[in-house]
């Protein structure tokens, strides 16, 4: 068993949030899901984006996510892996010190880190993507090139792999997203 820290917050996109988190337990892995600011049982709104056919994502209320970790106890150096959601909410986590020295420890340590949709801009933010080739929200892919990355633009469906690091665009590529993130952490399933 693997032990996941998953970085969430307020109006974090509802499926990126909920899914993996869900899917990490189902296999067997502890997952710690925390937003700074709050403790272990209090909630975080999500928004569910959808693809309608606009220009852009819509965006409607989503589900209170009920928080499984209190953000300040976070010791980085517990964690086997980690997951960054997308969503609103890394507008302003991208702003918090602790979030980005904890994204840090993860691509200094080389451990496996899965982001997806715009959870890349705390990745830009944090000064990690330099030299890497990841995917995000298209919107997101900008970040990615003045960061110093390289963006791949990719369908929806489909996810980046660079080393420890798996990106995908939205919710659609989980089934790909989150089996790379398992490869990485080397969690094996048996059927």
């Amino acid at each position: 068993m693997k032990k996941i820290l998953l970085i969430t917050g307020d109006f974090a996109e509802d499926y990126e949030t909920m899914v993996p988190y869900q899917m990490l337990l189902m296999v067997g892995h502890e997952v710690h899901a925390v937003c700074p600011g709050k403790k272990k049982g209090d909630s975080v709104k999500t928004a569910i984006h959808d693809f309608e056919g606009d220009q852009t994502y819509s965006e409607k209320q989503g589900h209170h996510f009920q928080l499984s970790y209190t953000f300040d106890e976070v010791k980085p150096e517990n964690y086997d892996g980690l997951v960054v959601v997308g969503g609103r909410a890394p507008e302003y986590l991208r702003l918090n010190s602790k979030v980005l020295d904890i994204v840090r420890y993860f691509f200094d340590k080389d451990l496996p880190v899965a982001a997806i949709c715009h959870g890349i801009q705390i990745l830009t933010t944090a000064g990690v993507v330099s030299g890497r080739t990841l995917t995000a929200y298209p919107a997101v892919g900008p970040e990615v090139t003045l960061a110093g990355g390289t963006y791949k633009e990719v369908p929806p469906t489909e996810s980046v792999v660079d080393g420890n690091l798996v990106t995908s665009p939205a919710w659609p590529g989980h089934p790909g997203f989150i089996k790379a993130f398992l490869d990485l952490l080397g969690t094996k399933i048996s059927l």
